[in-house]
């Protein structure tokens, strides 16, 4: 409800149609407008690889730039961060002058346990990790 209300001054009538995952994923490379959450990845340019790179086959938009898919190679061949945060920042004003998606929120991650449980924390990739995880007392 708070999207619909959030872009009607723009003039867009939008009808929210909450489905189950697997009748999504039957439609949702060929939906004309859809929300798919993508889950982290431990590279920023993962999930642009997989997403954005012209042809690829979870490239839902099917949105092709040779000028993105050249510097997405540059920036997936810089093992230095800092290096590459230089070039991955060009790749998403790239995407940003294209006007290809809409991002409209961040997806919180959270996790639960009992009390006891010690050393557990919310992985942004939804993975489990234990190898630093006991139970207390």
């Amino acid at each position: 409800k708070a999207l619909s209300e959030m872009v009607k001054p723009a003039g867009i009538n939008l009808a929210i149609n909450i489905m189950p995952g697997g009748t999504y994923w039957d439609i949702w490379a060929s939906t004309p407008f859809g929300f798919t959450a993508w889950t982290h990845r431990p590279l920023g340019v993962q999930v642009l690889n997989l997403a954005y790179r012209t042809g690829v086959a979870w490239n839902e938009t099917n949105y092709s730039n040779a000028e993105f898919d050249s510097t997405l190679d540059k920036a997936g061949a810089i093992l230095d961060p800092n290096e590459r945060r230089v070039v991955t920042r060009k790749l998403e004003g790239i995407l940003q002058d294209d006007a290809i998606i809409s991002q409209s929120f961040w997806r919180s991650v959270f996790v639960t346990a009992n009390k006891r449980v010690q050393g557990l924390y919310a992985q942004v990739a939804l993975e489990h990790h234990y190898n630093d995880v006991w139970l207390d007392g």
